[in-house]
């Protein structure tokens, strides 16, 4: 019976994960159907697509991408590169707090989000794929916290639910 449910009538399997077809003609893997969220204008983004790219930056050391169906914009959860924010922060001129308090920071969240959204547009992102605004936290995802998978993934439900005033924070600031 389950087998039935995940092949359709022209032989396709049903597996859940959302693909796209290469130049080369085969199937490259974007993400999860059950992860993808859904915009206010209609558009389906994959978060771990988003992800990836992001985590090129040096700033970052772990990030969280959401979305909400009521908003036209991504926002993020980033855990800095704390190493890298020290040298950034002796070239600015910035002094020790910087990576004391990060969050009361608007230049190095400035910064960062500048970053990001150049990663982006780099790797070739559309516009509704860019992250408008991020939050600092501190705590990193693990598998002890159960923010991680024991592949290293996000577990979804799990930081969209430990983060859910946040994220309404940072949707507020992006609409204030």
């Amino acid at each position: 019976a389950k087998t039935r449910e995940a092949i359709d009538e022209q032989g396709w399997l049903h597996t859940g994960d959302i693909g796209r077809w290469t130049p080369h003609k085969t199937m490259r893997i974007v993400d999860r159907k059950k992860n993808m969220y859904k915009l206010s204008q209609g558009e389906y983004v994959a978060p771990e697509k988003i992800e990836d790219v992001y985590a090129r930056s040096r700033f970052i050391s772990q990030i969280f991408v959401y979305g909400d169906s009521y908003e036209s914009c991504l926002v993020a959860i980033v855990v800095l590169n704390d190493e890298y924010v020290k040298k950034w922060a002796q070239t600015e001129g910035n002094n020790v707090e910087t990576i004391v308090a990060p969050e009361s920071n608007t230049k190095l969240k400035q910064t960062v989000l500048e970053d990001m959204n150049h990663e982006g547009k780099r790797r070739g992102l559309m516009s509704y794929e860019q992250v408008k605004a991020i939050e600092f936290i501190k705590e990193p995802f693990t598998i002890e916290n159960g923010l991680l998978t024991p592949t290293f993934k996000a577990r979804r439900y799990a930081v969209e639910k430990k983060y859910k005033e946040l994220f309404g924070k940072i949707y507020k600031s992006v609409n204030a």
